[in-house]
């Protein structure tokens, strides 16, 4: 029950948006909560002797539009889909790799995703990937129920359900129901169909949740039996000895996606410091942490050829095939997904 306690703890500190956690003022990170876990940068804090100040946010949007109103930190957390717009905004600066003794472990396929390596300039450093998938609780929802995304919306499951709070995710979920597995193929219609699906599923959601920490808390306390949500979710509680699984093999599929740490514009603290805690993150023993105890991928190849299929990671091909890539959309894509899913939310 440790882990459950410590998403409780977490979540408690993530009701207040913004809160954060202040450590070595020298270096600020804006993160999504639970990442401040030492053992993600334990070699940073073996040369510094602290942790750096966290400042979290749920969504990256939120924490878009926070920077453009003059919020100040050293590294940000981005995923795919985001990278290309912080680019494109002017707030994050390229980073020089030379200066990371662990690059050369990153798997090629990352280091070079579109938009984050552009003309030779690095804009983000891939550190965490995983899915976003149907997962639910084994004892109370049937094998034949999971196994396909129409379950959100059975009215069986009516105030059984919850959606992590991701405008990303969430038009993963609406666009694999419909039958898109590239968003940017998408039609009007389809966006359209998959908006309509994510309003019918809306009927069944109890509460939208922040983060795998707070997802976590809701299906240990049994009060949700389906959750749309990350790997950590199911893997956790699955460690702890609950009836929790996640299945990505779903007739619709599910969803593939990667993060990663951009250096921000205007930064307040120490570079040196920034580049020392991203070649922490690239550490073989941080890899081996964030696979084995939180249960997503990381972006070193060495420790993922090593470990990664026994903990549920085939090739990355394997692990992306039948699956929505969050790959990054046109901004005005996206922005009609943000407006849109604020009205889902609020019931029109």
């Amino acid at each position: 029950m440790k882990k459950i306690l410590s998403y409780l703890v977490s979540t408690a500190v993530l009701l207040f948006s913004g809160a954060a956690f202040a450590e070595d003022s020298e270096l600020v990170v804006f993160d999504w909560g639970g990442y401040e876990d030492p053992g993600f940068f334990q070699a940073y804090i073996d040369k510094y002797g602290d942790a750096p100040t966290y400042s979290f946010f749920s969504d990256e949007e939120e924490a878009f539009q926070k920077v453009r109103a003059g919020f100040r930190a050293d590294l940000g957390h981005p995923c795919s889909q985001s990278v290309v717009k912080w680019r494109n905004a002017g707030i994050i600066v390229p980073i020089d790799t030379s200066r990371l003794s662990n690059w050369d472990k990153v798997m090629p396929e990352f280091a070079n995703m579109e938009g984050w390596n552009v003309d030779g300039k690095q804009w983000a450093v891939p550190i965490d990937w995983g899915a976003t998938a149907l997962t639910y609780n084994t004892e109370e929802v049937s094998a034949e129920e999971a196994s396909s995304l129409y379950v959100f919306a059975d009215p069986k499951f009516q105030d059984r359900v919850s959606l992590v709070d991701n405008v990303d995710d969430a038009y993963a979920l609406g666009f694999l129901a419909v039958g898109i597995r590239d968003w940017n193929k998408a039609t009007d219609a389809d966006f359209d169909k998959a908006s309509a699906f994510l309003r019918d599923v809306h009927k069944n959601v109890r509460t939208y949740h922040a983060d795998g920490a707070e997802g976590s808390a809701l299906m240990a306390s049994g009060e949700i039996l389906l959750e749309w949500t990350w790997n950590e979710v199911a893997a956790t509680l699955g460690w702890d000895g609950l009836p929790v699984a996640m299945n990505r093999d779903t007739k619709e599929g599910s969803s593939t996606w990667v993060c990663g740490y951009t250096m921000m514009k205007d930064a307040p603290g120490s570079e040196q410091k920034a580049y020392d805690f991203l070649d922490a993150w690239l550490a073989d023993s941080s890899a081996e942490y964030i696979v084995t105890e939180w249960g997503y991928g990381h972006s070193n190849g060495k420790v993922m050829a090593a470990i990664g299929e026994e903990n549920g990671f085939g090739s990355l091909d394997s692990y992306a095939a039948n699956t929505l890539w969050q790959s990054p959309t046109s901004p005005a894509l996206r922005e009609k997904m943000i407006k849109e899913w604020e009205l889902i939310k609020s019931g029109f």
